[in-house]
């Protein structure tokens, strides 16, 4: 496989993820994670949906966990921009949300890491504001 041909190969990976994530299609993405994942998300303790994982499985169901602690009318994403080199791409944009327990909302930033190998995706590396989203899940 070609450079180009590697790359346009993760940016179809990854157009898939974010039409699977949009749709809530947790199914979707268990089979579109390897077997095993290398997640990264910064340990927030006081974030029930920020939790270690490396299954299929469990990077999949992160979206409906998410979906579970706040308020979907409320959930905002936009993508701002995707780069990708090879097998790696890094999408960056804005991400907000409102918790459903507490009513207090988050925004910020964010940058996602991912690395596509054989169609499906073995890195999840997700930076955000974790300040804000701590703050809006403490009582």
């Amino acid at each position: 496989m070609t450079p180009a041909d590697t790359a346009e190969a993760t940016r179809s990976t990854v157009q898939k993820f974010l039409g699977l994530r949009l749709a809530g299609d947790t199914e979707g993405l268990a089979a579109l994670f390897a077997d095993d994942v290398d997640w990264m998300l910064a340990e927030n303790p006081v974030v029930p949906w920020i939790r270690p994982r490396s299954t299929a499985v469990e990077c999949a169901a992160q979206a409906e966990e998410l979906a579970r602690y706040t308020v979907p009318e409320d959930a905002r994403a936009s993508v701002d921009t995707v780069l990708v080199d090879g097998a790696d791409a890094v999408l960056m944009g804005q991400v907000s949300g409102t918790v459903r327990a507490t009513g207090k909302s988050f925004s910020g930033p964010f940058a996602l890491r991912l690395t596509v190998e054989g169609g499906r995706i073995t890195r999840h590396h997700l930076y955000e504001n974790s300040v804000s989203i701590a703050a809006a899940c403490t009582p």
